[in-house]
């Protein structure tokens, strides 16, 4: 009797609301930019290595460059869910960085399908070692 009452309710609250949206996790998302104007500025040239390794201050904007655009496939806290490679296993090396900053400019698609957008137009060079930084930075487990 009470599981009824508890359905009855909720679907007299319900019916009087407007039709919600439907929200993907993995739809559409468009990159967002990160605010790296407290960092220092590292020039045109792409640099081959994580100039910002250790540095608290870029983990911090690092931080908040991944929760915008990173958490949705590699997870909360770096942690990955299974979906997407969990970035804290990267070796932070010359190589692993080579190979991170392209990836992540020039994006992965496997058979016309897109598994990670290319953020080349979105993420400054500043925003994108920030990234790798705090991914740097979170413990593996």
């Amino acid at each position: 009797m009470h599981a009824a009452i508890r359905f009855l309710t909720a679907a007299t609250l319900f019916a009087g609301l407007p039709a919600l949206p439907l929200v993907h996790a993995h739809g559409d998302v468009q990159p967002q930019p990160v605010d790296v104007s407290t960092l220092r500025p590292l020039g045109e040239a792409l640099l081959e290595e994580n100039p910002y390794r250790g540095d608290p201050e870029a983990i911090r904007v690092g931080t908040s460059g991944y929760a915008q655009n990173c958490a949705r496939c590699h997870g909360l806290q770096a942690i990955s869910g299974g979906m997407s490679p969990d970035l804290r296993e990267m070796d932070s090396d010359k190589e692993n960085d080579k190979f991170y900053l392209s990836v992540t400019l020039k994006g992965r698609a496997r058979n016309g399908k897109v598994y990670m957008p290319p953020y080349k137009e979105t993420l400054s060079q500043e925003a994108i070692w920030a990234i790798r930084s705090y991914t740097e930075s979170r413990p593996k487990e």
